[in-house]
């Protein structure tokens, strides 16, 4: 029996009579929106609701819960979410909150045990489903995969970066993922470099699977950058630098403050503009004091707005200290705007071509600030720098689509008793 062969073998043994049937997937996943974080995990939202015509979907989305966190306020997003409903609807989506149970500061090496007791709830959905899917290494994909073993489902574990990155290099949950993640029937990436550090956890090669994030083009694409500063109410001569993401240390907002000050004293009209919130938020305005209005920093921003500020901004900058594949750098490209990054995570893999930016070390700000300013002075080519966008979120869907599908279908062929 080949794939093929095992995957229509699978639809017609699951449902008896309705041959062809979509398959069931139930998500665990950490990163989704919620009504309190409406923004939250945009590009998991954009690629499965790319699916709906190919599979049916059910969420299971996991928010920290600590008891009397609601009475306490601590810890603080524990008890933001506290009240949130056991289900809605996102997008077309049916979701169940799944209250995750969590020790702060100490649970880490009991993620695992932790969230599988509060998967008990919900684990008639599991059992409804033809593949198990986890967004986030650990614990969600490890406990992912241990209850999709128990149930006899295969599962399929998509990795971000932090999850690979940070909590990988931490010894209990490295030997917790080292001993799951090689069981997933497939392992997902947005870049290369995540996928290296997988293996190194022990993922077999052949179950890494490269799926490239989309760009949602009817948001992002290339605009007259005049008039978008003109609704922005800029100035038609500013020498616009823009960074979207969250405002700590790791994603480099510090480096880059740094950096910004030395391009601004050789460059009077050169501006910083920060989309986004997060704990470096006291950097940014002790910066202020002394940059004035060259630096602007509103806050986070809907996909809309961004997409404006990225018409208007001459370069768009991330120099995070690491990175999976930052889905903003994409949106930039898409927008025909060059990207000066730091040489980590996915970044390299998006600037593969010299005409959409330029990379340099992460936590350099002397290296930054040269980018900048050679990158402020530089004529980009608009058309070049698209070219190297990627692709839309129907492709990236339909590539996991084709990884979701052969791990059923490895599944029915190896793993499923007969």
């Amino acid at each position: 029996m080949n794939a093929t062969e095992a995957f229509a073998s699978a639809d017609a043994h699951a449902a008896p009579g309705a041959p062809g049937r979509k398959l069931r997937v139930v998500v665990l996943t950490p990163i989704w929106p919620n009504e309190h974080e409406p923004l939250l995990g945009p590009y998991n939202v954009l690629q499965l609701g790319k699916l709906r015509d190919r599979i049916d979907v059910e969420v299971l989305c996991a928010v920290p819960w600590f008891p009397m966190a609601a009475r306490t306020g601590q810890p603080a997003r524990a008890a933001m979410l506290a009240g949130l409903p056991d289900r809605a609807d996102v997008q077309g989506m049916p979701t169940r909150y799944l209250r995750q149970l969590y020790l702060p500061r100490l649970g880490l090496p009991i993620a695992v045990p932790l969230l599988g007791a509060s998967l008990a709830p919900h684990l008639g959905v599991v059992r409804r489903a033809d593949v198990v899917l986890a967004t986030w290494a650990y614990p969600h994909g490890c406990a992912a995969v241990a209850v999709a073993e128990a149930l006899g489902k295969p599962a399929v574990v998509k990795v971000h970066g932090s999850d690979v990155n940070v909590i990988a290099k931490h010894p209990a949950a490295r030997l917790v993922m080292s001993q799951l993640l090689p069981r997933a029937r497939a392992m997902v990436t947005m870049s290369r470099a995540l996928g290296d550090e997988l293996a190194l956890v022990g993922v077999p090669r052949d179950r890494i699977h490269l799926v490239q994030n989309g760009v949602d083009t009817a948001v992002f694409h290339a605009r007259d950058r005049a008039e978008a500063r003109r609704g922005l109410g800029l100035p038609a001569d500013a020498l616009l630098v823009l960074f979207v993401g969250s405002l700590k240390r790791e994603k480099g907002v510090c480096d880059l403050l740094q950096a910004f000050a030395e391009v601004r004293a050789t460059r009077p009209r050169a501006r910083l503009v920060l989309l986004g919130e997060g704990p470096a938020r006291a950097d940014v305005e002790a910066a202020r004091a002394t940059l004035g209005e060259a630096l602007h920093a509103p806050g986070g921003v809907p996909a809309a707005v961004v997409a404006d500020w990225l018409a208007a901004c001459d370069v768009f900058t991330l120099p995070s200290w690491m990175e999976g594949q930052p889905n903003v750098v994409l949106e930039a490209l898409a927008c025909g705007r060059p990207v000066v990054g730091s040489r980590v995570g996915g970044i390299p893999d998006a600037l593969e071509d010299l005409e959409a930016g330029m990379l340099v070390p992460a936590q350099d700000p002397a290296a930054l600030a040269a980018a900048l300013g050679a990158a402020l002075e530089k004529r980009w080519d608009v058309d070049a720098v698209r070219r190297s966008a990627p692709g839309s979120w129907d492709e990236s869907a339909d590539a996991l689509w084709q990884v979701i599908r052969g791990a059923h279908a490895a599944h029915v062929m190896h793993d499923r008793p007969r």
